[in-house]
């Protein structure tokens, strides 16, 4: 491993405010971001990445690479929740298995976004079809963790409101804007795309690193519960993105050439939804445990991560 590059992240402004927000909370500080400034950094680091993301796509020759990219970004987003699904039913009931498995099986667009940060400070540049699909990565993850509680929970059927569910996953307020601000960026030329520059991209690692401070205090008020589950879901939470990050960034080369594509596969692979997945497991799985499939994904699975993880595939990428 290239240790300079693994402690270039760890001493990441944007990485050291979420551990910032984690401590605050161990020593009852009560130091916040208001609930109304979150969601509205949320929303901002969305439109911006899926603006980026348009206006670079709108440079890009629409190719059958990309269609075969396309293709296996939801491959990936269906297979996932199918062996984390069976790891996970050793030791879990179904309805919380299933919703593990189909945040694991979907993406983060927070760690997207981190991941693209990571990229620009390797001088390297994100496609802008793999803004796409991360939005298209999305929904296949839900509707199979839905399917496989139906399939091994006869009672499940009857408790899951199937058209809900399929309407949110793509109606999803994160889907939705990144997809719009992604069509707006296309549509856009690249004069009127100068005209709000200053607004997407010279503010974007101000607004992530405020944002990752917001996730640091979050994380560190849902670990203190999470740990009285025993140890498997911890293990798990730490272990899976390793593995599936390290495996997709290791399969894509027989699919994908472009390096960056490959990278962030590998980051889409390895995260782990907490928006998409928790809301729409609200909806349909009520009996399913936020306290479990929550902090799984956001306190270990999003730390792993943007410190050891993304070194660990970015050199994977570079070798193989």
């Amino acid at each position: 491993m290239d240790y300079n590059l693994l402690l270039d992240n760890l001493t990441n402004p944007a990485l050291l405010f979420f551990v910032l927000g984690i401590i605050a909370v161990y020593l009852k500080s009560d130091l916040e971001i208001p609930p109304n400034s979150s969601k509205f950094i949320s929303l901002y680091l969305l439109f911006a990445i899926g603006f980026k993301g348009g206006q670079e796509l709108s440079h890009e020759t629409f190719t059958t690479e990309i269609v075969w990219t396309m293709i296996f970004g939801i491959l990936i987003s269906l297979s996932i929740p199918l062996y984390t699904f069976f790891i996970l039913k050793r030791r879990l009931n179904v309805y919380d298995a299933g919703a593990i498995a189909a945040a694991y099986g979907s993406v983060s667009a927070v760690t997207f976004v981190t991941a693209v940060s990571y990229l620009e400070s390797q001088q390297l540049i994100l496609h802008g079809h793999m803004v796409a699909i991360m939005a298209l990565m999305e929904s296949p993850a839900i509707i199979m963790g839905l399917l496989l509680i139906s399939f091994f929970n006869k009672n499940a059927s009857h408790e899951i409101n199937k058209m809900k569910v399929l309407k949110h996953s793509f109606t999803n307020g994160s889907v939705l804007l990144i997809l719009g601000s992604l069509v707006i960026g296309y549509l856009a030329s690249a004069k009127q795309a100068e005209g709000i520059k200053p607004f997407t991209n010279d503010l974007f690692k101000g607004f992530l690193a405020i944002f990752l401070l917001d996730m640091g205090l979050t994380s560190g008020k849902k670990l203190k519960a999470f740990f009285s589950f025993g140890w498997f879901p911890a293990l798990f939470a730490f272990f899976i993105p390793l593995f599936n990050g390290s495996l997709i960034a290791f399969l894509s080369t027989y699919l994908i050439e472009d390096e960056v594509n490959r990278f962030v596969f590998a980051v889409l692979a390895a995260s782990a939804s907490y928006i998409a997945v928790p809301a729409a497991m609200k909806i349909s799985v009520p009996k399913a445990n936020p306290g479990l499939y929550l902090p799984m994904a956001l306190a270990i699975t999003f730390p792993v991560n943007i410190t050891i993880g993304m070194p660990i595939y970015f050199m994977i990428v570079q070798n193989c």
